[in-house]
């Protein structure tokens, strides 16, 4: 574990390597335009608690994704508390840090307020949906497969904003037409299960993974 923050270029190195799952480390997730361009650090000030929450988002969402469909590719991952506070005061696309969905500071939370969360585009996806294809095929496949909490789309490339919870809220919003809530939290889809399945009948076949004990 770090156990600290990191403070040096060595401790930066020693998070960066951290494996978070099969397919990820956490040096994929720490990059951000915003502090790139505003020459921003994006450093956890609970390493230990961000690299938990992005562990359970890594192996239970990601990584099946992965699996699924080919390389994911991820386009905002982490921020740390002073960068997305940043960018929100900024209006750079940032929500307020206590907004209840917030996902991407992954080390504000303990116990069932624990919560982590990327905004990530699927490539397969996104040549078909350039094409006309339905955003909420996708969504109700995600739905349908994963322990998803959160789900929230965008306009370009049909990027989504994907959160683990340890209780998931099982949600689905949108800024792609139709918007707004397509299915709220508790609430039962919409859409029967054999409507959903033939959304997404081409879809490559599902590939979870099988971690040995």
């Amino acid at each position: 574990m770090v156990r600290r923050r990191p403070g040096s270029m060595r401790g930066l190195e020693e998070l960066g390597r951290v494996r978070l799952s099969k397919h990820f480390y956490f040096r994929d997730f720490l990059y951000s335009e915003i502090g790139n361009f505003h020459r921003i650090q994006n450093l956890p000030d609970d390493p230990d608690l961000a690299i938990e929450c992005g562990r359970a988002l890594c192996e239970t969402l990601l990584d099946p994704l992965e699996e699924t469909f080919g390389r994911i590719a991820v386009r905002s991952g982490y921020r740390s508390a002073a960068l997305n506070r940043f960018g929100n005061e900024r209006g750079l696309n940032c929500a307020r840090n206590d907004f209840p969905r917030e996902c991407h500071i992954w080390d504000r939370g303990r116990g069932a307020e624990r919560i982590a969360g990327a905004s990530v585009v699927i490539p397969w996806f996104a040549d078909r949906y350039a094409q006309g294809r339905d955003w909420r095929d996708l969504a109700w496949w995600l739905h349908d497969h994963l322990p998803v909490s959160e789900l929230e789309f965008f306009p370009r490339l049909c990027a989504f904003n994907i959160a683990w919870r340890p209780v998931p809220l099982r949600r689905i919003d949108s800024y792609i037409a139709p918007r707004g809530t397509l299915l709220a939290a508790g609430a039962a889809p919409a859409e029967g299960a054999e409507q959903r399945r033939a959304r997404y009948a081409d879809f490559p076949p599902f590939r979870g993974i099988a971690y040995p004990e």
